[in-house]
């Protein structure tokens, strides 16, 4: 709801938020740059506005008023999107969990110390299935890694197999999310995980005589060497032993051995190589989001200012996802970066011409993406 006087509102709701995510989209991300925006006739059209848009002013104040309740809207709204967009349901959703850090401007609510990465910043945490964003959770950096990680599992798990009660949804992370009361919760919900596991002295020594064996294979060899095994590991505060993976490494460097905990039935090597070593691609959508639409431009002194302007961000990801999804499969810029994408088909010379009919776009006869352009237009214009 709009908790503005409805007598004295000028621009709507639902107009500040399309100018802010298409201001970003273009690589606008200071709220400056929209006292001229706002007179561009292209962003009044796409905004479905034919007067002035928003000043900054008013940008930040709508900004500043956004609470716990917008937050929550937005990340409901994700999830009713993700299932709507699928035709038939899903055989298996892999659900990939990361954080990342996300530097402070200056003494910011929530500013903590994060000695980890050496510097004060926020700590959000993401949740991915496969391309598609579905979390962006601002956290403070003064928490362990996965605080949250359960809760937000079990509302999109919850809310996933309402819809599809047969999918196999997997939860992917790396070791800083291999916490035994989210293993546990899974196994009891049929929940699958495959997450990584810090190594330590008992797994090392649980694992001895496959190193030992990929040591031996190295010095035979003089190549690198992999040999995959599996132990059953508990840590003391664990409520049971648990299938735990080894890959057993060694190189001209020496040994380097990694673990992995799940609860997925298959072949030791074959679930490390194409499933867990597949969580890398959520590093690539992370950045995507940070370099390219500015998710880490959190400088707001309120707490829940910052929480939006992520949240904005990653709506404009999410545009520029289905972008690329609906618009580009099967063209040059199917796996094209945001940045890429806007250099190419948002920020380009054109003449606009409104009437009370249509909206016409001339472009340059010269422009040398005009086909990939109409292909773009038409296939949203369909859809």
């Amino acid at each position: 709801m709009d908790p503005r006087d409805p007598t004295k509102v000028i621009h709507p709701l639902v107009t500040l938020l399309r100018q802010r995510i298409y201001g970003l989209s273009q690589g606008y991300e200071d709220l400056n740059d929209h006292d001229r925006l706002r007179t561009d006739v292209a962003l009044q059209t796409a905004v479905e506005q034919d007067d002035d848009l928003a000043s900054a002013s008013t940008l930040c104040r709508w900004e500043n008023g956004a609470d716990r309740h917008a937050a929550w809207q937005v990340h409901q709204w994700w999830v009713e999107q993700f299932i709507a967009s699928h035709t038939t349901p899903p055989a298996e959703l892999v659900l990939d969990l990361d954080a990342t850090d996300d530097p402070l401007h200056g003494k910011q609510e929530g500013a903590f110390f994060h000695g980890y990465d050496g510097q004060y910043c926020f700590l959000p945490l993401y949740v991915f299935c496969g391309e598609r964003l579905l979390v962006a959770y601002l956290r403070p950096s003064n928490i362990d890694v996965a605080r949250h990680a359960w809760a937000i599992v079990a509302f999109l798990a919850k809310r996933l197999r309402q819809a599809w009660p047969q999918v196999k949804i997997v939860v992917r992370g790396d070791s800083g999310f291999c916490r035994w009361r989210l293993l546990r919760w899974c196994d009891r919900h049929d929940i699958h995980y495959i997450v990584g596991l810090a190594k330590n002295d008992r797994l090392l020594a649980l694992a001895q005589p496959l190193i030992a064996q990929a040591a031996t294979q190295h010095a035979q060899t003089q190549q690198k060497q992999r040999v995959f095994g599996e132990v059953a590991y508990a840590a003391h505060t664990w409520d049971r032993a648990r299938r735990v993976i080894v890959k057993a490494e060694h190189t001209d460097q020496g040994r380097n051995p990694r673990f992995v905990v799940t609860n997925l039935r298959g072949d030791a090597q074959t679930l490390y190589d194409e499933l867990y070593c597949a969580r890398g691609e959520i590093k690539n959508r992370i950045k995507e989001q940070q370099l390219g639409l500015f998710a880490d431009r959190t400088s707001c002194h309120g707490w829940w200012a910052n929480q939006w302007r992520l949240l904005l961000s990653s709506l404009a990801y999410t545009l520029m996802e289905a972008l690329r999804r609906l618009g580009l499969a099967g063209t040059e810029l199917a796996r094209a970066q945001c940045g890429t994408i806007r250099l190419k088909l948002l920020k380009i010379g054109a003449v606009l011409v409104r009437d009370t009919r249509r909206v016409r776009f001339l472009l340059a006869a010269s422009y040398p993406h005009q086909e990939l352009f109409a292909t773009v237009v038409a296939r949203l214009a369909s859809g």
